[in-house]
């Protein structure tokens, strides 16, 4: 019997109660991306409030992509969070890494910008 009080109910509600040491594992890949979204939230601030010598136009691009990529790792933790909890509560196979990919990507092409703008 599963407790109606606890948040998200559309989670808690379905299945089995797993063994928590799963879900408490699930628990801190949520908060290593919730740290990873704050990192690249801080990457693209200290772009923009460090006086870096390079033109504003790439710093700015880089220091939004950084948002953007914050934004979605913090969406990742969540999303991630809600689809490895159902399966584990379900018995069913774990989901993949969806945003990794995007976020590697994102890295790079916000370092090759402030590159770039530090040799124009």
């Amino acid at each position: 019997m599963t407790d109606q009080r606890r948040f998200p109910a559309s989670v808690y509600r379905e299945g089995e109660e797993p063994d928590p040491r799963f879900s408490l594992a699930n628990e801190r890949t949520f908060l290593a991306w919730v740290r990873t979204a704050l990192a690249l939230y801080a990457g693209a601030f200290a772009l923009e409030a460090l006086a870096i010598p390079e033109p504003m136009v790439w710093r700015a691009s880089a220091a939004a992509v950084f948002l953007v990529l914050g934004t979605i790792a913090a969406l990742q933790a969540w999303w991630g969070w809600r689809q490895t909890e159902r399966a584990l509560r379900r018995g069913l196979p774990l989901p993949g890494l969806g945003a990794g990919g995007v976020l590697v990507v994102g890295v790079v092409l916000a370092a090759a910008l402030v590159a770039v703008g530090m040799w124009v």
